[in-house]
């Protein structure tokens, strides 16, 4: 944007660019008449209307108001008065800190703003950069950019459109903001006034944000710092509201309590330094079951492409076979008959964690193949289907095995080997002999290279509609040992 003149419903005359690149969307000085403005260029995006940049602020206190608004080709225009400075250019000045004092006076401010706004507007992206010295209050700006800008992305990059160091937890996990989103985000540029430095560092600062605890700060009231450590709770249902904030915000003293008090609050401390704990576990586990959820959808994925191979393989072989699923239907589950023999695929299920102790089993299936039992009782065979990293540890595909009864049990079960699902074969892959153990190795699968596991399967399917499968010559089936890891 070139100095020159815009007309919106004022004339203004636009100067020269103020600040940096950090913000969405360019600022330049700009005059109308005796009145000195700060114009901000948003850029016109698909997906993102004018009317997201602008939330209902009547009656709200310490907020960089509106002073004109309008486009150009390709940019909304906001017009806002000049401010005196920002925070971050305070902080700057002040040498990266500021006393106690001034700190509580700039929180207060803030934090003024955020409880007139409280239930109705979110800013989701608070930062020292968008606080602004305006007629000696200090004031948030920018209220409506965030949401603009999340609405000119996808998904896949919507992460770049918040302010990684003052990010809450939730919006790393993408979840909606609310007004704790702000106050967590307040938190941090607490901390950051008094200390002098962020609680997190990075540069990972979706696992600090989800998964660490910041040092308790130093040298300030306990009060204070109780307060700023409950900002930023994992949880935001945990974190104080603007108001309660502002309650206790004026109650802190820059000199610290003594005597019974001091105790007091101490004890406070630690009640507070102990939820703060829980919450970092709580996030933790939340973190670990979207994970395995994440890896319960990719191995469905895999094993759709596994057994659609197969059953491809299977009718294009035997073409009089029936399958209850349509040849590329997008699941892993079906059954094809071929005479009075049965192959299948079962549906996936997930595994609870710990439910195999040598490794992580995420999700589970079996394949099975089923006829009517024969003279000497013989009915089929069935192999288990897990998505673990039994070899190495984080490394997680299909693993094709099987189970047997151990020879301290007598006979021999009409389906065998079988399927067990995870929980209720650890047994077998203990090292001390039990009633069952493992009778195939285990093998993996992988998509688009599993000939060797389409032609045993269909050897078998055929030997089984013409009556002449058998029970196994020999069990186990090839050597288990040193399969899995331990």
């Amino acid at each position: 944007m070139a100095p020159g003149e815009i007309n919106l419903e004022q004339t203004w005359v636009i100067g020269t660019r103020i600040g940096d690149d950090s913000g969405f969307g360019e600022v330049f000085e700009a005059t109308s008449g005796g009145t000195r403005g700060a114009a901000k260029f948003i850029p016109k995006a698909p997906g993102a209307e004018r009317e997201l940049l602008f939330v209902n602020l009547d009656g709200a206190k310490n907020v960089i108001p509106i002073l004109d608004s309008g486009e150009t080709d390709d940019a909304w225009v906001l017009v806002m008065p000049r401010a005196e400075k920002s925070l971050r250019a305070h902080l700057k000045a002040s040498g990266g800190a500021l006393s106690l004092t001034d700190a509580i006076s700039v929180l207060d401010d803030v934090a003024v703003a955020l409880d007139s706004l409280a239930d109705q507007v979110v800013h989701r992206d608070v930062k020292p950069e968008n606080i602004l010295l305006l007629d000696d209050a200090w004031c948030l700006a920018d209220f409506g950019i965030s949401r603009y800008a999340e609405a000119t992305t996808g998904d896949e990059t919507r992460k770049f459109m918040m302010t990684p160091p003052y990010a809450a937890p939730e919006q790393w996990r993408y979840e909606h903001a609310t007004s704790a989103t702000d106050i967590y985000a307040l938190g941090v540029v607490a901390f950051e006034l008094v200390s002098g430095a962020r609680p997190f560092s990075g540069p990972d600062f979706r696992d600090q944000h989800l998964h660490s605890e910041p040092s308790a700060l130093e040298d300030v009231p306990i009060p204070f710092g109780s307060l700023i450590e409950e900002c930023l709770y994992k949880s935001a249902g945990a974190r104080p509201s603007a108001s309660v904030f502002l309650d206790r915000l004026r109650r802190v003293t820059p000199r610290e309590a003594t005597g019974g008090l001091a105790a007091l609050h101490q004890a406070n401390q630690v009640q507070v330094s102990q939820r703060a704990e829980s919450e970092r576990k709580a996030s933790l586990a939340q973190t670990a079951a979207e994970r395995r959820q994440e890896l319960v959808e990719a191995a469905t994925k895999s094993l759709v492409r596994i057994s659609i191979d197969l059953r491809k393989v299977i009718l294009e072989a035997a073409p009089t076979a029936i399958s209850t699923a349509g040849l590329y239907d997008d699941r892993p589950e079906w059954e094809l008959t071929l005479g009075e023999a049965q192959l299948g695929i079962h549906t996936v299920e997930a595994s609870p964690p710990g439910a195999v102790s040598s490794f992580d089993v995420i999700c589970h299936s079996m394949i099975s193949l089923r006829m009517p039992s024969h003279s000497h009782g013989y009915a089929g065979r069935g192999h288990s289907l897990w998505f673990c990293d039994a070899v190495n540890e984080g490394e997680f595909a299909w693993f094709e095995t099987a189970f047997m009864q151990s020879g301290v049990v007598g006979g021999r079960p009409p389906v065998t080997p079988f399927a067990q699902a995870p929980a209720q074969a650890n047994a077998a892959l203990e090292p001390v002999m039990g009633t069952m153990q493992v009778a195939w190795p285990f093998t993996r699968l992988n998509p688009g290279d599993v000939e060797d596991f389409i032609d045993r399967w269909g050897g078998w399917l055929g030997s089984a509609a013409q009556g002449s499968l058998s029970y196994p010559m020999r069990l186990p089936e090839g050597n288990p040992s040193g399969s899995w890891r331990r």
